[in-house]
């Protein structure tokens, strides 16, 4: 118990008044991060999307199918994350709606209308373009719902059609090219 206390009593007289300054400043920054985060935009996420050029040939999987989910749910976390932006919910009609549907960016502004119904400021998808099991492209889109403004528009290639290569691609996409745009909707 003697050691434990000369232990704690060294390690006491060995903060420094800059090891309390960081010790503040750490605590500062974690109580002004989420004031933060409430200014963000709010920002709706519609879905991945995959445009198989080759449906014909190779059909699309259901490995596919799996990885455009986990892509928008990697997608919306690391937006969520960043502090820049506050994802909304797309309600279930809402989803059925863009299933049934044209492809957001395909479908004369259709992507709004759900940015709208989703009570969101920006709308956000993603387009993988499967050109062949070793080529494919990936593509992120963001939209202000006020003005229609396409805001972002940034893309990746892909070599490889595995979980590890799109997973990469995406979070490379948003480190990398989503969040040093600085994005902001339009003053409403």
């Amino acid at each position: 118990m003697k050691a434990m206390l000369n232990r704690l009593g060294a390690f006491a007289r060995g903060i420094t008044r800059p090891t309390v300054a960081a010790a503040l400043f750490v605590a500062l920054c974690a109580a002004v991060g989420p004031a933060a985060a409430q200014d963000a935009p709010t920002l709706a996420y519609l879905g991945t999307f995959l445009q198989n050029d080759n449906e014909g040939l190779e059909p699309t999987t259901d490995a596919e199918r799996a990885r455009l989910v986990r892509t928008g749910e990697e997608m919306t976390q690391l937006l969520g994350d960043s502090g820049q932006f506050r994802i909304v919910p797309v309600s279930a009609e809402e989803r059925k709606s863009i299933a049934g549907g044209q492809a957001p960016g395909e479908c004369g502004g259709c992507e709004i209308d759900h940015g709208k119904a989703s009570g969101a400021q920006l709308v956000a998808w993603i387009r993988v373009q499967k050109v062949s099991n070793l080529i494919l492209n990936m593509n992120a889109y963001i939209t202000d719902v006020s003005t229609g403004r396409p805001l972002l528009t940034k893309s990746v290639d892909l070599r490889g059609n595995t979980d590890d290569s799109w997973s990469r691609s995406v979070k490379y996409l948003v480190k990398n090219l989503v969040l040093p745009a600085n994005i902001k909707p339009a003053a409403s």
